[in-house]
């Protein structure tokens, strides 16, 4: 049996349009697999930038959270302080005019060096010039008491009623113990 050219020509464009064929379907999974990890490489050469410009810029943050720790307070590591900031803000809440009815501290809750307790204010009332004073007044206070939620309602006439949610953060340590210099005895 003699092969033709023109048979030997569809028998290699065959045999072609198999192999072909063949690669392509035991490679379209691979070639997801290739697409999913050039995603991943161009996501990960992302992060790596961006990694890279917060470590450039260390000097500048480190600068800034030492000035954001000068401006908290500090307390001892068996202080209590939930009565301290509750009396606070009674405190600041009678100086402006609004009675506070409800009040209650959260569990405190660690992040790094930072100490955080949220606190639930679940009734209040007020005038709105006795709530924009009380609110000044403690954000006034720096990085340590912040409002997180705040919600106000019309009771009668001027007066209103709502709740809030505020975050006070400071730090705890040790008490650093002055030294007082004592006369040497011969």
């Amino acid at each position: 049996m003699k092969i033709t050219s023109r048979e030997l020509l569809l028998g290699l464009a065959t045999l072609t349009v198999g192999l072909f064929g063949g690669t392509f379907l035991l490679a379209r999974p691979r070639l997801a697999e290739w697409q999913n990890l050039e995603k991943t490489e161009a996501r990960l050469e992302r992060e790596m930038q961006a990694d890279r410009d917060l470590v450039e810029k260390q000097a500048e943050w480190q600068d800034r959270s030492d000035a954001l720790s000068e401006a908290m307070p500090q307390y001892g590591l068996t202080q209590k302080t939930d009565v301290l900031w509750l009396s606070t803000i009674d405190g600041v809440a009678r100086k402006h005019g609004l009675e506070i009815r409800r009040i209650e501290a959260g569990e405190e809750r660690q992040h790094g060096d930072v100490y955080e307790l949220p606190i639930e204010c679940t009734e209040w009332e007020g005038d709105l010039d006795a709530l924009v004073h009380f609110l000044f007044d403690l954000q006034s206070r720096g990085a340590m008491l912040d409002v997180r939620f705040l919600l106000i309602k019309p009771k009668a006439g001027k007066v209103l009623r709502g709740r809030f949610s505020l975050s006070c953060a400071y730090t705890r340590g040790e008490p650093v113990a002055k030294v007082t210099a004592t006369p040497e005895t011969p």
